[in-house]
């Protein structure tokens, strides 16, 4: 089909002087045909409806609270050269510019979301002055410059909520100015002169520059080179584009996926994902282009980068990302920014957080695609977008945007609630939290412990949910946030009885909180378990329409829809009625036999020959059902097909697969991978070092582990009396099974007769000595020939550890310590005691450090 009119394929533009090319070649620059026209008039409408834009009186107020920041900044420069003693005419160009960026600078903001601004100041001004710590300017009691920008803004009526936060790796000032919440960064250029029209895009600016000013500026300059792009080749693509990233980022946010510091992707990203997806396909009309957005990144080949042009170094001597860089720093899921220097955007996804974002991208695939298939038949038969005629036809995107079941997905969960002493206090010290929580889920727990799957919630609640036991005071319960944790145990690697967080949460404590300065009593991090039947109601107000009663309906619902539950009910079911078939197969055997033997009791033959009729009824009946069992999955396998449809799902993937073998074709010599070896990559990325299956059953994890002790220290007791599956299937065979599909390499029942623990031993046969086994007497049956050993190949190489009764690492020593259970002499450098590690040798002077329990890894 012929593209769109007034519509070119080419997507390069001209940014700060340089022309900007796409990395990838498109995949498809058709044009939309008339029923992908109606299905985006539906989207349209959706869109007006549930994601509303900022109103006039919003968008003015921003621009008056914008204007007035520009003032008060140009006014603070000046007085900064004034103190310097510079000249009237100095003074007066040293200027000094407001810049924004992210979704304000795109127009993609919602009503109420903040403004990323940005001041670039000549090199006269310092962050010192910036903050007000410049010591020859403070107060005689150590209180921030009074003229500094910081105390400028602080004083000013309109600003509340004003949290200056001068440690971090970018320092920030974020504060409210008339309702309107603003991030106001600071960067300082190497010149003497910020005046009006600064081409920030231009990559001069950053010579000779600092760090905090690199990263400063790469805001608004990836923001513009993006807005570039997705203008390019057409003034309507960027329209299409808008439409889109407002979608996702509502997706995003529904979904718990949006928040770059808890490990998800933030706005920068989305937005260069879904300008990528333009790049792909630069014709497509925005309803396309979103199901393509799926389309996409439930296919893309990670860590493979996604990049919108191909990093280049300007000669200024600032780290620029590579692709050697990031496997040797392990990126998991890297998204470059297309500004110079090009870096990740996406350093915090773990594994962890990749595998939920992966498995929320194929949810909004499927959700859109079935979308479009059901308008498709619609179109076809004249009904509305093939629904109801009484439902509003937009209203089916509704169900893409749906809360997130996080709270109803996991039996067991952990809140983390961060207390401080005084609002101001509790403010800097969450923020510190808050971005190393995802230290403490992907590094601590999910690493350490044998946990299938794990999800951090990046949504905070108000409110305190501590142990009753927790010693707080009022000012700390009202000072508190708290956020929330779901997690799957894997059975399968589960040792001992209890999962104990305990040891992990006070590494956190002692190697990431511990660095917040100053430390202020009252701040700290209290930790609680709970089961999903005993979350608190507020984890359920405003996602459920019933609050916590729906939302157990909800995942009884769930739990009874999952098709593996079905599957396993399917097979119990047809198990029981062949069962009662041969019991009365077996009856009817003995009856005739009975009969044949009391042929001449004319009575008798009578009363069996009536049974005999009753029990075909029953056979035919069983018969039937068995058969209706049978059909029904026949038919559900073959319904899968998919014809014509299919056949154009199969050609669109296979032409994005062709574009993205062009970034294992880009690659280094030597390093290239071929296409199924990307895709393997992938998968083993997804799983990470984690059996994901294991941890999923059938069954209901929540009744398999009940929480024992103290709360706050999440023990996690497996219930006795289970050494079966619930569909009967024996547990070692089961656990086989696991790791098969987790891609180990197992022997099978075929080879093997015995797997593992089933195996006998040869003491434990006594009928082995005489060379024959007495089943009844009488008869003589051989004795079973030596079973094989059973071979296990892993493809991972794991350390070999030594685990004492209780499934803990013994600690063979190292150089800083020696094990010994008495004294056996003096020993240079090292003195004596019982330490954290056991009773021995430690070096005199090193800290004793006890090692995580990382064997299940």
């Amino acid at each position: 089909m012929a593209a769109a009119a007034g519509a070119t394929t080419d997507m390069s533009a001209k940014v700060g002087g340089r022309i900007i090319t796409p990395h990838l070649p498109v995949v498809n620059s058709s044009g939309p045909n008339e029923t992908e026209l109606s299905f985006d008039e539906l989207f349209t409408a959706f869109s007006e409806k549930h994601i509303p834009l900022e109103p006039t009186e919003g968008i003015q107020r921003r621009e008056r609270v914008l204007d007035r920041m520009g003032s008060l900044a140009g006014e603070w420069v000046k007085s900064v050269c004034s103190r310097q003693g510079l000249d009237r005419d100095a003074v007066e160009a040293a200027g000094g510019q407001l810049f924004t960026s992210g979704s304000y600078r795109l127009g993609v903001h919602e009503p109420g979301a903040d403004i990323d601004t940005i001041l670039v100041a000549p090199n006269m001004c310092t962050r010192e002055d910036f903050f007000g710590t410049n010591p020859e300017f403070m107060t005689d009691d150590g209180g921030r410059d009074p003229l500094s920008l910081a105390e400028r803004i602080r004083a000013h009526p309109d600003v509340t909520n004003f949290v200056p936060v001068e440690g971090a790796a970018v320092p920030i000032l974020t504060f409210d100015w008339e309702g309107v919440n603003i991030d106001l960064l600071f960067a300082r250029i190497n010149s003497a002169t910020a005046p009006q029209g600064l081409d920030i895009d231009s990559d001069k600016i950053l010579d000779g520059v600092d760090s905090a000013t690199e990263k400063s500026l790469n805001g608004p300059r990836v923001t513009n080179l993006i807005a570039a792009l997705a203008k390019a080749g057409s003034p309507d693509r960027y329209q299409v584009f808008l439409k889109v990233v407002r979608i996702v980022r509502k997706w995003a946010k529904a979904r718990g996926l949006y928040s770059n510091k808890m490990g998800y992707w933030g706005g920068v990203n989305i937005n260069i994902a879904v300008c990528l997806t333009l790049q792909l396909y630069p014709n497509a009309c925005p309803a396309s282009l979103l199901r393509r957005f799926f389309l996409v990144f439930k296919t893309w080949r990670w860590p493979s980068p996604v990049m919108l042009t191909k990093p280049h170094d300007a000669g200024l001597g600032l780290t620029v990302w590579s692709q050697h860089q990031g496997a040797s720093q392990r990126q998991v899921a890297p998204i470059i920014t297309p500004a110079y220097p090009a870096m990740n955007s996406t350093l915090a996804v773990s594994r962890q957080t990749l595998q939920i974002m992966h498995e929320e991208f194929c949810r909004g695939y499927d959700i859109i695609d079935r979308l479009w298939k059901d308008h498709q038949k619609g179109e076809k038969t004249g009904t509305s977008s093939g629904v109801d005629g009484e439902k509003d036809p937009c209203e089916v995107f509704a169900e893409l945007l749906e809360p997130s079941d996080f709270f109803i997905n996991y039996p067991n969960y952990l809140s983390l609630c961060i207390a401080g002493p005084t609002l101001e206090d509790s403010q800097a010290w969450a923020g510190f939290v808050e971005s190393r929580l995802r230290k403490l889920v992907s590094d601590q727990l999910a690493r350490s412990l044998p946990i299938s799957k794990i999800q951090l919630w990046p949504k905070k609640f108000e409110a305190c949910v501590a142990d009753r036991t927790a010693l707080l005071t009022k000012a700390q319960r009202q000072n508190s946030i708290t956020y929330f944790v779901g997690f799957l145990v894997d059975r399968l690697r589960m040792r001992g009885s209890e999962l104990n967080v305990e040891q992990q949460i006070q590494n956190f404590r002692q190697w990431d909180l511990s660095r917040f300065q100053p430390m202020v009593p009252g701040m700290d991090l209290y930790v609680r378990s709970f089961t999903v039947k005993e979350l608190p109601r507020i984890c359920f107000e405003g996602m459920y329409e019933g609050g916590k009663v729906e939302a157990m309906k909800k995942r009884r619902r769930i739990r009874d829809a999952d098709p593996r539950r079905q599957e396993a009910k399917r097979v119990r079911r047809l198990a029981k009625l062949k069962a009662r078939m041969a019991a009365m197969q077996k009856k009817k055997e003995e009856a005739a036999a009975a009969a044949k033997a009391e042929a001449e009791e004319k009575v008798g033959e009578k009363r069996k020959r009536d049974g005999t009729d009753d029990d075909a009824d029953e056979e035919a009946r069983l018969l039937d059902e068995v058969e209706q069992i049978e059909t029904k999955e026949g038919e559900t396998s073959a319904g899968e097909g998919g014809g014509a449809e299919a056949e154009g799902e199969e050609e669109e993937e296979e032409l994005l697969e062709s574009a993205l073998d062009q970034i294992q074709e880009d690659e280094a010599a030597g390093v290239g991978k071929t296409r199924e070896e990307a895709e393997n990559d992938r998968q083993k990325l997804l799983a990470g070092e984690l059996l994901v299956e294991g941890g999923e059953d059938v069954v209901d994890e929540a009744d398999d582990y009940a929480f024992l002790g103290d709360v706050r220290h999440a023990n996690l007791l497996p219930q006795e009396g289970r050494a079966q599956g619930e569909d009967g299937e024996n547990m070692n065979d089961e656990e086989a099974e696991i790791l098969k599909r987790a891609g180990y390499a197992v022997i099978s029942d075929d080879e093997v007769p015995t797997v593992g623990g089933n195996m006998i031993l040869p003491w434990r046969e006594p009928e082995a000595v005489s060379g024959v086994k007495k089943e009844k007497e009488g008869s003589n049956v051989p004795m079973q020939k030596k079973k094989p050993a059973v071979e296990i190949k892993f493809k991972t190489k794991f350390d070999i550890v030594e685990l004492d009764a209780d499934g803990y690492v013994v600690d063979k020593g190292d150089e800083d310590f020696k094990p010994s259970k008495k004294w056996i002499g003096r020993r240079g450098g090292f003195e004596f005691k019982l330490g954290e590690r056991g009773l021995g040798y430690y070096r005199t002077g090193k800290k004793i450090v006890v090692p995580s329990n990382t064997a299940y890894n």
